[in-house]
């Protein structure tokens, strides 16, 4: 594909508008004349829709074409960057004029841009939104309304979604660096509303990833009413959910959303160059249970958090961040890398061209341990099982974090039985990490939902880890 992604750059991002490799080069020698470090151009051509359907109705629709350029001046630890959405030689002497202001000196550099060595290819290029007419997207989302509504005979309401987008990114680097990529992605998302006995409960499911709308199948999207209904009705017949610390289970999965925000935010590069995350300077200690092993990789095919370069143009690579329990490193972009004096681990990611690159998450996730889940669930004499969560707040300095369900049960006895509503998480990622006590072999990724802010800023990512159980970690319920 990465042979095909420069085809695609050329195609939709430098010849339209009279752009070439001597054109890039030129730009570069001028950003690199003022004796700044390190400078790259950002382009990007991007496609985007998205479909709403409620109660079988279209009740929102967008379409939009985005494209623009980026350009970044680094001199130490200072950063400056322009942009603009008119991709032309004089706006990018224009953004080369401001950024490279920031540098102390005139001197002359050679700039020689060529293609790097090819990524693997991790994803197809096809367009998505082009794999089906519009009447045929509606049909698809209606579809999934009557799998909804087949389901259960108390949905009152259903709110279906369906996104797509398709990209061409091209960064070409003072280094001579240069790499390209197409990037499918789209999404499904239901909402259910189930009332009963005057009751209303809503269920949530979804998922995608970076194919086309063939991905949706009927069986798939039959699979997601079944969990969006689930979910629901699991509520309808939920009592309040009981506080006090307590030893809890957390489900295989999307559960990995605790992971990837009361943890993985704190092993990004820039929290820990600053000192102000709870693991900063404890590279090589004991931070996590034995047994504990968390890995970041973009590198996996077809997952939401993928990227087969990241947008520093560097690729995308699996880092094991603690390993067994030990703290064994971050993830970098490469600002933060040579700041650090580390290696860039290939997270160097951004929204936009309209943004600068910052060490992000791709696909993170915890490895299986040696346990049977329902072994770990018969271990437990009294305790919550918790299944999928909704929204969540995370401290990054101290870890402190607040989760809560939106699917939860009670384990009683080693056996799960009743299901709870209200549950809420409260506890410090760094320590909650030491009370995993038992980890189970079903590890499982998210099925291809989550966004991840940061600094204003939000990109798709994955999350992911099989059965856990923690010891002591508090629970705040309304029972």
């Amino acid at each position: 594909m990465a042979k095909n992604a420069f085809k695609a750059a050329d195609r939709y991002l430098l010849s339209p508008h009279g752009l070439g490799r001597e054109e890039l080069e030129k730009a570069l020698r001028k950003l690199m004349r003022r004796g700044v470090d390190y400078g790259d151009l950002y382009f990007q051509y991007s496609r985007t829709e998205g479909w709403g359907l409620e109660e079988g109705i279209v009740k929102s629709g967008s379409f939009s074409i985005e494209e623009g350029v980026g350009v970044r001046a680094v001199s130490g630890e200072k950063t400056a960057f322009a942009y603009s959405d008119d991709i032309s030689m004089d706006a990018l002497l224009d953004a080369v004029r401001v950024t490279r202001a920031i540098g102390a000196m005139d001197r002359k550099q050679k700039v020689k841009v060529k293609p790097g060595k090819l990524p693997a290819r991790l994803y197809r290029a096809d367009d998505p939104l082009a794999s089906l007419d519009d009447t045929a997207k509606v049909k698809l989302l209606e579809r999934l309304e009557a799998f909804a509504r087949a389901a259960d005979p108390h949905v009152i309401q259903v709110m279906a979604g369906l996104a797509g987008v398709w990209e061409v990114v091209l960064v070409a680097r003072s280094d001579g660096h240069m790499a390209a990529d197409i990037r499918p992605l789209v999404r499904v998302s239901l909402t259910v509303i189930m009332e009963e006995n005057g009751q209303r409960e809503q269920g949530n499911a979804g998922g995608g990833g970076r194919f086309d709308y063939g991905y949706f199948t009927d069986e798939r999207l039959r699979s997601y009413a079944l969990d969006a209904v689930h979910q629901a009705r699991v509520n309808l017949g939920a009592v309040p959910a009981p506080a006090g610390a307590m030893t809890v289970v957390l489900g295989s999965g999307w559960p990995g959303i605790l992971l990837h925000e009361a943890i993985g935010h704190g092993l990004e590069g820039d929290f820990n160059r600053k000192g102000s995350s709870a693991f900063s300077g404890r590279i090589g200690e004991q931070v996590a249970a034995r047994g504990v092993t968390v890995v970041d990789d973009g590198s996996l095919p077809d997952r939401r958090g993928s990227l087969a370069i990241d947008d520093e143009g560097n690729p995308g690579a699996r880092t094991i961040l603690i390993e067994d329990g030990i703290l064994t490193g971050y993830m970098q972009d490469m600002t933060n890398a040579r700041l650090m004096g580390m290696k860039t681990t290939g997270n160097g990611r951004r929204e936009s061209y309209a943004h600068l690159p910052l060490p992000r998450m791709t696909n993170t996730f915890m490895l299986n341990g040696e346990c049977d889940p329902a072994e770990i669930i018969a271990s437990v004499k009294k305790g919550l099982y918790a299944v999928n969560f909704g929204g969540g707040q995370v401290d990054i300095t101290s870890g402190k974090f607040v989760f809560s369900a939106s699917e939860a049960y009670l384990i009683e006895n080693g056996k799960v039985t009743h299901p709870v509503k209200g549950a809420a998480l409260i506890g410090n990622g760094p320590d909650a990490l030491t009370r995993v006590s038992l980890i189970g072999n079903d590890m499982a990724l998210d099925p291809g939902v989550g966004t991840c802010g940061k600094d204003g800023q939000s990109v798709p990512v994955g999350v992911g880890q099989p059965t856990l159980r923690i010891d002591g970690l508090t629970v705040g319920g309304t029972g």
